[in-house]
């Protein structure tokens, strides 16, 4: 078959319910760059996170950020840090409105609060330790997105005041915070711009709200089992759910291992 270009989200995804990669994806992800696939992952992750998927995976090529911020076969092909003046903005309300943020550039992630309950719990679900606190960290080092600590209500509130960012819900107290027109799918978009590649070689394994543009945008796109209902909506098709081997009998459905 042509060879295909490959785009895994990691949680939910490739790493399943005990945030572990299953053996079986593992396998078969290796199989398919032993046929000459390559394989990408897609993540609203930052660089220093997924590095451990990575590392294990033996993969050097990554959309993370949610698009904010693109690397192909090690190198820097697109990066699209949010404005300092929005930024600025953004967290003159955020700290008067007592809401936590959370900054995050390519290489560590920096609290503008000191052990806020809140930012403790979400980073717990993660199983990442606390981030150091600098409260003017973004004004040194070029921030690609940011974790706003709001309720769903507050949410829309921001969203209609900040029309130029975009709010991804990832977590029960917290939304990551990137530019209004990047997205997985932008990302993608820019790896096709530096490869071969057609969009039709283009295949995307997700389970997130954040993966619907990527699911959309492909060739052909996978939703996991245990996906949100409006990813299976978009998706070529859904598979089983990711404990229960779900994206290696994907990957075996499309004669990629």
């Amino acid at each position: 078959m042509k060879k295909k270009i490959l785009f895994f989200d990691i949680d939910g995804t490739l790493y399943n319910s005990e945030k572990k990669l299953p053996k079986s994806a593992y396998d078969a992800i290796q199989q398919a760059k032993g046929n000459g696939h390559e394989v990408a992952i897609a993540t609203g992750r930052s660089p220093f996170f997924l590095k451990p998927v990575l590392d294990e995976l033996g993969l050097n090529s990554f959309v993370s950020f949610n698009g904010q911020y693109v690397v192909y076969q090690g190198q820097v092909i697109s990066k699209r840090p949010i404005p300092m003046n929005t930024i600025e903005r953004l967290v003159a309300q955020a700290t008067n409105e007592d809401n936590p943020i959370v900054y995050l550039d390519s290489i560590k992630m920096t609290s503008a609060t000191k052990n806020h309950p809140k930012v403790r719990i979400s980073m717990d679900s993660l199983f990442y330790p606390m981030p150091e606190v600098n409260e003017e960290y973004y004004k040194n080092s070029d921030t690609y997105q940011i974790l706003l600590y709001v309720d769903e209500k507050d949410e829309k509130r921001y969203s209609a005041l900040y029309p130029e960012l975009k709010f991804i819900r990832w977590h029960e107290f917290s939304v990551d915070v990137i530019n209004h027109d990047v997205s997985k799918a932008y990302g993608i978009k820019q790896f096709l711009n530096h490869t071969d590649f057609d969009i039709e070689d283009a295949i995307a394994f997700g389970d997130g709200l954040n993966d619907i543009e990527m699911l959309k945008a492909v060739g052909t796109s996978v939703a996991m089992g245990n996906g949100h209902k409006k990813a299976k909506e978009v998706a070529t098709f859904v598979t089983d759910h990711v404990d229960h081997n779900g994206l290696s009998k994907a990957m075996k459905k499309l004669g990629l291992c």
